[in-house]
């Protein structure tokens, strides 16, 4: 008897990492549900958009609902979504704090709360979330304390999750970025954005892909923060 055909869920998927996540899982035959705040309507058959803010819990239920609806399952879930405020500690705002907390925390919490529950019942599934590697190698040229308070608390989530849930069959990562070359760097910016980084230069997109990509398919592998950083979290340099 054939395995039914896999069904991802992607946060944050309508450009940069995400965008390209949805394009390697589908290319890997998965069915896809996609959320983001303005991600686009599709009509195909295997891919389906959820648009809606990750940080309501609302959005979590639409997106759940809809895979089951579609699909009748969740295998992966990727918590891609995120937002990053680099600034002197004193100097957040209010606004900065609940804007991560929403978005890298609650978000992380709603859809993988009920994914788990989903997949709980299946028994299997798996759950991968991007961090940073700031939370392990704080940098002075990168002043980001709230990204380490809320990423660092997805972290230690992974790791007691993943044992929480082992033995229902159920795996929990993380993939922890450096730098990445998005077009949210400036091409002016990336001479000093390289020099961050140990082996010399940021980490492209399909670097976060592959790693998201390979613990997916890496079946013993559980509690693991997989760090695609040029070797930032090894240290001083």
């Amino acid at each position: 008897m054939s395995s039914p055909q896999p069904v991802t869920v992607i946060t944050g998927a309508s450009q940069g990492i995400g965008a390209d996540l949805v394009t390697a899982y589908r290319a890997r035959g998965h069915r896809v549900v996609a959320n983001s705040r303005t991600i686009a309507d599709s009509a195909e058959t295997d891919f389906v958009t959820v648009a809606g803010d990750i940080a309501e819990t609302d959005t979590a239920e639409a997106i759940v609902s809809t895979a089951l609806e579609r699909f009748g399952r969740i295998d992966t879930v990727v918590n891609n979504a995120g937002i990053f405020i680099a600034k002197p500690f004193t100097d957040y705002t209010a606004g900065d704090f609940a804007a991560m907390l929403g978005v890298n925390l609650a978000g992380f919490f709603h859809i993988t709360q009920r994914a788990l529950a989903v997949m709980a019942q299946q028994g299997s599934g798996h759950i991968v979330s991007i961090t940073t590697s700031l939370v392990d190698q704080p940098l002075a040229a990168v002043p980001s304390a709230l990204a380490s308070l809320t990423k660092g608390g997805i972290d230690a989530a992974t790791r007691s999750l993943a044992i929480e849930y082992a033995s229902r069959g159920i795996r929990v990562n993380a993939v922890s970025p450096g730098i990445i070359k998005t077009p949210m760097h400036p091409i002016e910016t990336h001479a000093q954005l390289d020099s961050l980084h140990p082996m010399g230069h940021m980490g492209e997109i399909a670097d976060v892909v592959e790693a998201v990509v390979y613990l997916d398919t890496a079946g013993f592998i559980t509690g693991e923060t997989l760090h695609i950083d040029g070797g930032q979290h090894a240290g001083h340099w």
